[in-house]
């Protein structure tokens, strides 16, 4: 199964300038859902994981799909704001502004393996935030998955000691 065949491109969004990879025709399809889980689980290599940590908002579709696989919790990491306890914050550039993400203090603990998941790795600001997050409350980062990775952007250079897991590449 060729996962590029269900993602699309969507230029000038969110605004002008921006060839936006959308991954909303995947979600589509049982099938080619169920083939990204499995890829994305099998390139874990038999670590074992506690939690799964999902970006908002794509980050939370498959985030969810592979924490119910592995059988352990998922971790939403969510705009400033929007999350009801008391938070860790960490702001960041991206390709077109600039944000703050917020993670509850009492979701992750030392000696959690997170996987870290979005859906698109483009510049890697808001990976890199979630990233350092993560690493605030002591989580053991196992890998940083993306469905997506836009390699001309060069994100991973803001993950320097991540092992990261992209299953397409633009």
């Amino acid at each position: 199964m060729q996962l590029t065949d269900y993602i699309r491109t969507v230029e000038d969004f969110p605004k002008q300038g921006i060839s936006y990879k959308d991954i909303t025709p995947l979600l589509l399809d049982s099938k080619a859902c169920k083939h990204a889980v499995s890829e994305i689980i099998k390139g874990l290599n038999g670590e074992r994981i506690t939690k799964v940590v999902g970006i908002e908002s794509r980050g939370f579709l498959f985030g969810m799909l592979l924490a119910n696989a592995l059988d352990v919790g998922f971790v939403p990491i969510r705009k400033q704001g929007k999350l009801p306890a008391e938070t860790h914050s960490q702001s960041y550039e991206l390709e077109y502004g600039s944000d703050t993400i917020e993670i509850h203090k009492d979701a992750i603990h030392q000696g959690d393996r997170i996987l870290l998941h979005d859906d698109l790795l483009a510049t890697g600001g808001t990976a890199a935030a979630a990233y350092q997050l993560i690493k605030e409350l002591k989580g053991e980062i196992v890998q940083v998955n993306f469905i997506v990775e836009l390699d001309s952007l060069n994100g991973r250079r803001l993950l320097p000691k991540a092992k990261i897991n992209s299953l397409i590449h633009y």
